[in-house]
């Protein structure tokens, strides 16, 4: 903090539309507590947030006054002066408020709504609107900054694009580790592998070339024509529901039996790789053996079940 003499300063670019309230200004000038420092643009010399208080300074006869420097653009220093007037002194009117918020759009496009609205003091769907309405996103601006700084897409068509790849070329790939490596939501990464295995186009609303007409049949068989116990790993879910669905296991005792034992054995995500990071290093071997014994015994199963519906012969 430094002691600045009051000639030296430059008025402030200030987010208040009306300038100076007498009210407020009188208010502070005839206060007997210490007002705070003033901001201070060390660069420029221009107030970033305080008028009221110079003001009152000057009108007092004091030729000089208690500051704080602040360093950064002009942009900056004003989103600054915006949120000093939202969180203290005379409150920002609506006007005001909305005004800044459409500077700040017009300076960077690419701060979220939700972003802006935290510095402005509205709701992200007022500063939505006032987007909408000044239409300041250029066609080049395809992504948009948190309030934490990070850095997302408008438009995931490219993710998704990337992660069906991925997947085409490691189908076993964790959801994680395709969400990671193609910059989406490991949810959106989920909604991508689930329309790449029922042959649909990774982005919604986007047409898939036909396949040429010489072009040799697929040998796996679309979803719509599998039978749900072939169904593959990320389709356990659907599988299960649409066997808990079946009459034949739903009224009969022996049926719910076997549908409690399947809901609790079958692993239904990638929940698995958040687990195993758990195990010690030294049960490493131990669990690694029951996995691989689990495997054999669901072998078997596999193999049993399908053997009994050829041959006609069920327990249930």
């Amino acid at each position: 903090m430094r002691t600045i003499l009051i000639a030296e300063l430059l008025p402030a670019d200030s987010p208040r539309l009306q300038g100076i309230d007498e009210h407020h200004l009188q208010c502070l000038a005839e206060s007997a507590d210490k007002l705070p420092p003033i901001l201070v643009d060390r660069a420029t010399m221009r107030v970033v947030d305080g008028m009221h208080r110079l003001h009152a300074a000057a009108r007092n006869g004091r030729a000089d006054i208690q500051a704080l420097f602040f360093d950064g653009s002009p942009e900056d220093a004003f989103i600054r002066a915006v949120e000093e007037n939202i969180t203290h002194g005379l409150p920002l009117s609506l006007p005001d408020r909305k005004a800044a918020a459409q500077r700040i759009l017009t300076a960077h496009p690419q701060q979220s709504d939700r972003s802006i609205a935290a510095r402005a003091g509205l709701s992200p769907k007022t500063v939505a609107a006032i987007r909408r309405r000044s239409a300041v996103d250029s066609p080049h601006v395809n992504s948009r900054i948190d309030t934490a700084g990070r850095q997302y897409p408008l438009d995931g068509s490219a993710g998704r694009l990337r992660a069906s790849e991925i997947i085409s070329a490691r189908p076993d790939t964790p959801l994680r580790m395709i969400a990671r490596d193609a910059g989406i939501s490991v949810g959106t990464a989920h909604d991508v592998r689930g329309r790449v295995r029922r042959g649909e186009a990774p982005v919604p609303g986007m047409r898939l070339d036909p396949p040429p007409r010489n072009a040799a049949a697929p040998t796996v068989p679309p979803a719509a024509a599998r039978s749900p116990c072939r169904d593959d790993a990320g389709d356990r879910l659907a599988v299960l529901r649409q066997l808990t669905r079946d009459p034949s296991l739903r009224n009969t005792e022996s049926g719910l039996d076997l549908l409690r034992w399947l809901h609790t054995q079958a692993v239904l995500d990638d929940d698995w790789q958040l687990k195993i990071t758990s195990v010690p290093p030294h049960c490493a071997d131990a669990v690694a053996e029951l996995a691989r014994q689990c495997a054999v015994v669901w072998q078997q199963i596999a193999e049993e079940v399908a053997q009994r519906k050829y041959s006609g012969t069920s327990k249930t």
